[in-house]
């Protein structure tokens, strides 16, 4: 199931068949149950993951609530940066949402890879300047956006993600409780796109 990851690399950057095999040497596949927290607010990140199946969620305890940060489905990469670049504890959660199939990653294997060749320092790059620039389009979506905008965002860009998380972290998400999410989805399925 790894090739999901090569295939990611191979789209940013071609690979060489010697490329992908020192990659795949490195990769380690985990299966983690519905549940499962791959980080706690306060730990340090020592480990990235990739996943490959199911949805890993981030999120914050505010006055003991949960606030769903962001989803992370397969085909993306899950790390707290700051936590795992510069060895800080992390200021939120990640957990799966879903059973999940993940590649962890760590230092010592980014590291071997730089050195095995210098060209995965720059696919390290570009996979961070794209994460900078999800979090970028979703931060101003919070700032600029209503709670329905959000939702129909969600909806248009991970329609499955409906089906796999439990409405309340969809609420969370977009920044609303669940009766407001379920008043959004019932506006929304009448046609009225101006629910707020």
């Amino acid at each position: 199931m790894h090739h999901l990851l090569l295939q990611y690399f191979n789209n940013i950057m071609p690979l060489t068949p010697q490329e992908a095999d020192d990659i795949a040497a490195t990769i380690l596949e985990q299966q983690y149950p519905r549940g499962h927290i791959l980080l706690r607010e306060g730990q340090v990140s020592y480990e990235a993951w990739f996943v490959l199946e199911g949805c890993v969620r981030q999120y914050v305890l505010v006055d003991g609530e949960e606030r769903t940060t962001q989803f992370y489905l397969p085909g993306h990469w899950v790390t707290s940066v700051q936590s795992f670049r510069d060895r800080t504890p992390s200021r939120h959660f990640m957990a799966c949402s879903t059973d999940a199939t993940l590649v962890v990653g760590n230092r010592g294997k980014e590291e071997a890879l730089y050195q095995a060749n210098p060209k995965f320092e720059t696919i390290s790059r570009i996979i961070m300047e794209r994460i900078f620039a999800q979090n970028q389009d979703q931060l101003t979506s919070y700032m600029a956006d209503t709670p329905a905008q959000r939702y129909q965002k969600l909806v248009s860009q991970n329609p499955d993600l409906l089906q796999m998380v439990p409405q309340y972290q969809i609420a969370s998400y977009i920044g609303v409780r669940p009766e407001s999410l379920s008043r959004i989805r019932r506006r929304l399925a009448s046609g009225n796109a101006a629910a707020k």
